[in-house]
């Protein structure tokens, strides 16, 4: 389907995109829809992108596979990737069950690292989906079927991962287990805030 030096995503390279974008109108739509019922937001900010070409490849060498368009599409699963970071842990959750609710999506893989955090304190909810398109896919099927990868999490966890990436991933550390320490005290701290925010949230609810 590849040619020696063309797209590691064959012909498909000009469709993700489309899938992409109609993908996140949905989650505007909702959006939208939460505003209009209750005035708030259903999340922050809505990050998405299809994986760069070199990242694919890297990481298809990474697990030993052939660089192809049916290993990027099929047996990876992050091409077409989502973040989106909420203010408070309910609009995550709520967020979460209306991605389970399409009925044109099909729920791959759930992993809560929110309620078992990672072991250096990383805390979201990541979800891989599998999305009805109105396009050929890499198995030549029309609709066609297309993994996307969410992560959801609050704006507390977002600048958590922001912050640890960028102390530990750009620069060489002297003391790495001291850092570590304190990242995971740092994000053990935010998760507290995070739930008192929702504490004061709910209390403010119950008062209107």
């Amino acid at each position: 389907m590849e040619q020696e030096h063309g797209s590691i995503y064959g012909g498909l390279k000009a469709v993700l995109p489309q899938v992409m974008q109609q993908f996140a109108e949905r989650i505007e739509e909702f959006q939208s829809e939460m505003i209009r019922q209750s005035g708030s937001q259903a999340y922050e900010h809505l990050n998405y992108r299809i994986k760069d070409e070199e990242s694919m490849r890297e990481k298809c060498r990474r697990q030993a596979l052939a660089e192809s368009p049916e290993n990027a599409l099929r047996t990876i699963h992050d091409a077409i990737g989502f973040r989106i970071v909420c203010l408070f842990r309910e609009d995550v959750e709520r967020l979460v069950e209306f991605l389970r609710s399409l009925s044109d999506c099909q729920v791959v893989q759930e992993k809560d690292y929110i309620r078992k955090a990672k072991p250096n304190g990383y805390r979201s909810y990541h979800m891989i989906l599998l999305v009805e398109a109105p396009f050929e896919d890499v198995d030549g099927r029309k609709p066609g079927q297309f993994y996307v990868e969410v992560q959801l999490r609050t704006i507390a966890m977002d600048a958590w991962a922001a912050l640890e990436h960028e102390i530990k991933y750009k620069h060489d550390i002297r003391n790495p287990e001291l850092i570590s320490r304190e990242l995971k005290r740092c994000a053990e701290e935010l998760a507290a805030c995070d739930v008192s925010m929702q504490t004061l949230r709910n209390l403010v609810n119950c008062d209107i």
